[in-house]
């Protein structure tokens, strides 16, 4: 080697990275032409590892501190270049560091809808977004899987990657809860649990640990929420007929207020005739009493009882008719039947004195003695 040469490789001394950026993942320290010395200050920070790889290989990995770079040091190093003890030579090296520090708030969010079924609308379309959270818990297998030789190493060099790794175990887990698509927002906490430990082994291929899986939003289609707001509507109008007589008033009133002249009269007119059309309606419609087969009215409350019942479960009375034995041929008939249905003969004597109506069968008028066997 030239004298020339030998003064354009610079021995590196220090070797430190600072991070500035908030997406980081990798940085290769530009080691370039230069070779480290032998016995160099490394710094590695909090939330860093540096990663020596020496020709393809990875070597030493140094975790948060300051080291000194000596044979000691980097046994795997010492190994490969078969440095006696103590030697004290200046090598090359690619040095890379990790960031190990958690990357929060990467979003993730279904670009298609989830095909699912529902117990209760049946197919549905679910759409869903939220944030999730991770870091480099293996710097060696993140090396060897991801980022290679790279310089410069970025969240979103991965990110659409893991963002498809999320929906796909997402969609498999909505479909397997069986949770009815009303139930889910009550249920965000434990699929968001669950969403995070299937999705550990997938991270961990890559050498990453996911912290933390966040759903913030569960939504249906636009025509299965527009039905749920109308059934929402439902429930707090309660009475439809005491909701259409409020409208129908309010129309009035609204129409009594318009300074609109004629067409304000024939509105509030209109609106009138429509209120008491309605109003009619609501008065003149009675609860039907259901046609219930073997059923019959009690004779002294008219309430519904069995065909075959002897006493009525509202009033406790009999139902058995009142009957008395006709005059004429002692035939059972309804006590006040003027004619017996048998014979024909008639049953309550009127007094030709004084035409006082008697009870059937009675000998002697009772308002004035008259023999009605005459």
């Amino acid at each position: 080697m030239s004298i020339f040469n030998f003064f354009k490789n610079q021995f590196i001394e220090v070797i430190e990275w600072t991070d500035d950026s908030s997406n980081t993942l990798v940085y290769r320290f530009p080691v370039a032409n230069n070779e480290i010395k032998m016995g160099a200050k490394l710094i590695v920070r909090e939330s860093q590892v540096a990663i020596f790889v020496n020709e393809g290989e990875v070597t030493d990995v140094f975790g948060p501190g300051h080291h000194e770079l000596v044979t000691r040091n980097m046994p795997i190093m010492t190994k490969l270049k078969s440095w006696p003890t103590g030697f004290n030579s200046p090598f090359k090296a690619e040095v890379y560091f990790v960031n190990t520090k958690q990357f929060i708030n990467q979003k993730w969010g279904t670009s298609n809808p989830i095909m699912m079924r529902d117990p209760e609308f049946g197919v549905i379309r679910l759409r869903g977004y939220g944030i999730y959270s991770y870091r480099v818990s293996e710097p060696k297998v993140f090396l060897q899987q991801l980022f290679g030789t790279n310089g410069v190493y970025t969240t979103e060099a991965i990110e659409g990657h893991l963002k498809k790794m999320i929906i796909s175990g997402l969609s498999d887990l909505f479909a397997e809860s069986g949770i009815p698509a009303l139930d889910l927002a009550m249920h965000y906490d434990e699929l968001s649990e669950a969403g995070r430990e299937k999705m550990r082994p997938r991270f961990e291929a890559f050498g990453f640990d996911i912290t933390s899986l966040y759903i913030e939003n569960l939504s249906l289609p636009k025509e299965v929420e527009q039905t749920m707001d109308e059934r929402t509507s439902m429930g707090v109008l309660g009475d439809m007929n005491q909701y259409q007589q409020f409208q129908a008033a309010k129309a009035i009133r609204e129409a009594a207020q318009n300074e609109g002249g004629a067409a304000g009269l024939g509105a509030g007119f209109g609106a009138g005739q429509a209120m008491g059309h309605m109003l009619n309606q609501a008065q003149t419609q009675q609860p039907s009493t259901p046609n219930v087969p073997n059923m019959k009215p009690c004779p002294h409350c008219q309430e519904a009882i069995p065909h075959d019942a002897k006493f009525c479960s509202h009033c406790g009375k009999s139902t058995a008719p009142d009957t008395v034995p006709c005059v004429s041929c002692g035939t059972a008939m309804q006590k006040g039947a003027k004619f017996c249905p048998d014979c024909g003969a008639k049953q309550q004597a009127d007094c030709p004195k004084c035409g006082h109506v008697n009870a059937p069968g009675t000998k002697f008028c009772s308002e004035c003695g008259e023999n009605l066997q005459q």
